[in-house]
């Protein structure tokens, strides 16, 4: 153990610690930490001690294999209660444990490889909807139609009259809830001030929809082969069922976070593309391995190359940005004492920009998970999905809708980013733009190349 009580970190305001400069520019401030202090860093917020880590091994200490050291921070819980409330983001312990074996099912592999033709469809809908040339806001565009992607189905119900209404509430909600993680000395939500009573206001939207959503299936009061159905219908070791309350808080944890992470991962993807016509078209090339066939759950093993562009967009545009855990025992960690009550961030967005495992890290370069590539690297430099008994229950679902609506979306259209957009990430609970990312979308059929159509045989 280091004879140092704490390892090197900024010194901050005696009061506030390093807060101020944490609330004001959360991804600079992580990324400065790592680069000055190293691999373990410590801070102070508001009195309590804090632990950044950048270290893989580190980070599978925290999330894989000492998970019941640690809970969900006090904060997130009292940020996101309101909308999500004890759901399996924020449930904790045997509570936790159950809940999620309940859900499990409908992520199996077999399970929502159903889905895929749905997603597909949904997207070729979209396209459809969209004139020649017309410019639109890929961020909206994405939220929208994961959100029906999602709806159908793991809740099999339509949400496309109210989508837009849908996602403005969620918008407000996230943003609420990052505000009073940054801002915890803030007024209490009973208090009726004009933001509170707008996200209380959001947030009975997001709760009608999923009540009415819950509603139509109780009518049937049969399994529809979707998430919710499997849900409703679940049984424990004793034979009873979840509460209303806990079906609420199940449905619309999964229903943000399953539409939420996929519409930032892709609308990032599409930004990244239209600042790499070359990387661009060699997505192209593959995808004309097709033959102008809409893609399948069945193609995606000959798309290695659209895979590698979503790694890599989450690479540098991880949905979850930071993993924050309240350490409930004292134990050390990188030769540290660790008290319990301390903070401990686990931060994709700090590692997966880290040079010691990313060379020119900055660089959008999707060669770098080649299954070569890929085995160079120590297993939690890179966790988008986070990782341990808590890792995204969603995992494969969003991978397999990502690469199915990006190949679905490249092979029809272009999208060129409008110029003299200042586009710059927002760190709220996911990482999202902070404002619309105007394109440009231009209708295109993908030419079969005679040699493409070789190697395909």
């Amino acid at each position: 153990m280091s004879q140092r009580r704490y390892p090197p970190g900024p010194k901050g305001e005696i009061l506030f610690g390093s807060m101020r400069p944490f609330a004001q520019d959360r991804l600079n401030f992580l990324i400065e930490c790592r680069e000055e202090y190293g691999d373990l860093v410590h801070l102070r917020i508001l009195g309590r001690h804090a632990y950044l880590i950048n270290d893989p091994d580190l980070v599978r200490f925290v999330l894989v294999e000492h998970p019941e050291l640690f809970h969900k921070t006090p904060l997130f819980k009292r940020a996101t209660r309101n909308v999500i409330g004890n759901g399996l983001l924020t449930s904790e312990g045997e509570f936790h444990k159950r809940q999620r074996q309940l859900a499990q099912p409908a992520f199996h592999h077999q399970r929502i490889a159903n889905y895929g033709d749905e997603m597909v469809d949904f997207t070729r809908q979209m396209l459809d909807s969209w004139q020649p040339g017309a410019v639109l806001d890929i961020h909206e565009a994405m939220m929208q139609l994961t959100m029906q992607i999602v709806a159908r189905t793991l809740f099999h119900a339509e949400v496309v009259e109210d989508a837009h209404q849908i996602g403005t509430a969620i918008t407000t909600a996230l943003r609420f809830a990052t505000q009073r993680t940054a801002r915890p000395l803030s007024l209490p939500d009973w208090v009726p001030t004009r933001t509170n009573r707008e996200v209380k206001q959001q947030t009975a939207l997001l709760h009608t929809t999923i009540d009415r959503i819950i509603n139509e299936h109780r009518t049937t009061n049969a399994d529809q082969g979707d998430l919710l159905s499997m849900l409703m219908l679940a049984e424990d070791e004793h034979g009873e069922r979840m509460s209303d309350q806990q079906l609420r808080d199940e449905a619309m944890t999964i229903f943000i976070a399953g539409h939420e992470t996929t519409a930032n991962a892709l609308t990032w993807t599409f930004f990244l593309l239209a600042q790499y016509p070359e990387i661009e078209r060699k997505l192209q090339d593959e995808i004309a391995l097709l033959h102008g066939l809409p893609p399948t759950v069945n193609d995606l093993a000959h798309l290695p190359y659209t895979e590698m562009v979503i790694k890599e967009s989450m690479r540098l545009y991880p949905p979850a940005w930071i993993v924050p855990r309240l350490a409930i025992s004292d134990f050390e960690l990188g030769g540290y004492p660790i008290r319990h009550n301390s903070i401990v961030f686990t931060s994709p967005y700090t590692m997966h920009r880290h040079p010691r495992y990313f060379p020119d890290p900055e660089r959008f370069l999707p060669e770098r998970w080649t299954p070569e590539q890929e085995k160079t690297l120590p297993r939690y430099a890179y966790f988008p999905f986070g990782g341990g008994p808590r890792v995204c229950i969603g995992n494969g679902f969003a991978m397999m809708e990502a690469r199915l609506v990006l190949a679905t979306i490249v092979q029809q259209v272009q999208l060129r980013l409008v110029a003299g957009q200042q586009i710059t990430p927002e760190p709220v609970i996911t990482l999202r733009p902070a404002h619309e990312i105007l394109m440009q979308a231009d209708r295109q059929e993908i030419p079969i190349k005679p040699e493409l159509l070789v190697q395909s045989e």
